[in-house]
Formats: C-alpha cells, sequence, structure tokens
C-alpha cells in the first residue's frame, strides 16, 4: 500500500432501524491502489460505498477520503471522486456524446473540456465510432463503457466501481480490466466492489472481504490465501468460501423492520 492515505474509515456505521447493515468498519486505502471489497450479498458493500460517495450518512463513525471528511465536507469529497454505480445511468434517447455533454455541464465544466475529455475517454474505452448513436441501441457492455467515461469526466482522485464487469461478454470484461489497470498507472485510487473472484484476483493489490456487516479479513491475496491451510494451492474463492461459508446468502429487494411494518431497501 502506498505511503500517501486517500481513503481511511474510522468506526464507520449505518444503521436502518434495528438492522445494522455497516459495523464499525477500519480500513484504509492508499495512493494508486486497487483496493477489493468482497463479500456475500448483504454483507455491507454497496452501503459502505454509498457512505464513501456520501450518498448515505453514516449512523455513527465517519471516513476521509481525498483529504476530506464525508460528512463535514461532502460538497469537496464530490469533487475528488468518480462513481460507477450497479446501475447505469445514462439517459437511452441520447447518444454518449450528448449524455457526456449533459452530466459535464452538472459538474460544472467548460464545453471545450468536456468535448476534449469525453471524446479521450471514449477513444480509451474503444468506444469512439459509436459516440452519435442513440445509447438505446447498445448493449449492456457498450452501455457500461460509456457510463465509465462519464464517472471520469472530472478526472476524479479516486473512481469507486460497483460490480463494472457484471453481465458483461468475455471480451468486454477483459477490456473494462485492462482499463481499470491502466487507470492504476495513472495514479488513480479504485475501489472495487465484485462477485467475480478472478477479477479480484487479476486486479487488486489489496482485498478486504465483509460479512453481517463486518469487515473480516484484510490483505493482499497471496496473505489471504494462506488463511485456508487445508486446501492445497487455494485460490481466492477457496478463501472467501473459507471464511463467508458455502450456504447460499438470498436477499429480498426489500424486507420489513422489526416490529412496525414498515419496509425499507
Amino acid at each position: 500500500m502506498s505511503s500517501e492515505i486517500v481513503i481511511k474509515t474510522d468506526q464507520l456505521t449505518k444503521r436502518f432501524g434495528n438492522l445494522t447493515a455497516v459495523d464499525r468498519v477500519n480500513f484504509e486505502v492508499g495512493k494508486a491502489e486497487v483496493f477489493g471489497l468482497l463479500g456475500p450479498n448483504g454483507a455491507g458493500k454497496s452501503t459502505t460505498i454509498r457512505m464513501l460517495t456520501t450518498l448515505l450518512t453514516p449512523s455513527r463513525g465517519t471516513a476521509e477520503v481525498a483529504g476530506y471528511d464525508i460528512i463535514k465536507n461532502p460538497e469537496k469529497v464530490r469533487e475528488k471522486i468518480g462513481l460507477v454505480a450497479e446501475k447505469v445511468i445514462l439517459y437511452n434517447r441520447l447518444t454518449p456524446f450528448e449524455n457526456l455533454q449533459f452530466f459535464g455541464k452538472l459538474y460544472g465544466l467548460e464545453e471545450k473540456t468536456i468535448k476534449e475529455r469525453a471524446e479521450r475517454w471514449v477513444s480509451r474505452l474503444h468506444m469512439n465510432d459509436w459516440m452519435h448513436t442513440m445509447v438505446m441501441f447498445f448493449s449492456t457492455g457498450m452501455k457500461q463503457r460509456i457510463n465509465i467515461a462519464r464517472a471520469l469526466l472530472t478526472e476524479p482522485e479516486v473512481l469507486f466501481l460497483d460490480e463494472p464487469t457484471m453481465g458483461l461478454d468475455p471480451q468486454t470484461t477483459r477490456a473494462i480490466r485492462n482499463f481499470i489497470k491502466e487507470l492504476k498507472e495513472h495514479g488513480v485510487t479504485v475501489v472495487l466492489t465484485t462477485h467475480d473472484m478472478f477479477d479480484a484476483e487479476m486486479l487488486c493489490d489489496r482485498i478486504a472481504i465483509m460479512d453481517h456487516g463486518k469487515i473480516i479479513a484484510v490483505d493482499t491475496v497471496e496473505n489471504l490465501k494462506k488463511l485456508a491451510p487445508e486446501k492445497e494451492n487455494p485460490n481466492l474463492e477457496d478463501v472467501y468460501l473459507f471464511l463467508t461459508g458455502e450456504k447460499i446468502r438470498d436477499v429480498p429487494l426489500s424486507r420489513p423492520q422489526t416490529g412496525n411494518g414498515r419496509y425499507h431497501s
């Protein structure tokens, strides 16, 4: 890990009624590190990301991202980060260029800057031939590449990627994987959540494994593999299942809060 700390959490906690989704989480991420956040469905990964990106306010504790407190200076945090959420954030009846123009203006960028950055990122993501075609005609992988370009318009110091290769074909998955490596080489810090153990093993400098809202292990892939000694030549999936168990985690889209009949996501 780099000596320069870009993300630092301090007892980061989020409760929804009687449910503690994230429970006193502490970890650090260094500059230009690819940091994996893994865990079963409902482990608290996405809630952690939402707090770090200022979309949710912690119930307790806090964190610093790019030198700013997520509670005291959320606007400054947002200036320093990009977010590729699980859901693609694009308008289907606009072209990639029109989408990037729209979001660039929301970010307060000048027209010239938007054009230069849009062309650069779209080209690096191999989508320049589709710059003026409506997004509604794109495959999932094509939309995701424009979605990543959108998150990079502000040229953030920290990029949060929530399941960036989910449901994509192998060619697009490899292209995005290689692109993440390029970002790291250019000094961008990446926080990656994924269920793809191969992606995590190939990309991440260190990995935190979450379960039931807590961090249960943080280390390099090679050191994590030592936690599954009964396996000969264990891979990351072996370690993950050893730590979190093999029971399937079925998590509904919404669940009742105990005792009051109300629902939350």
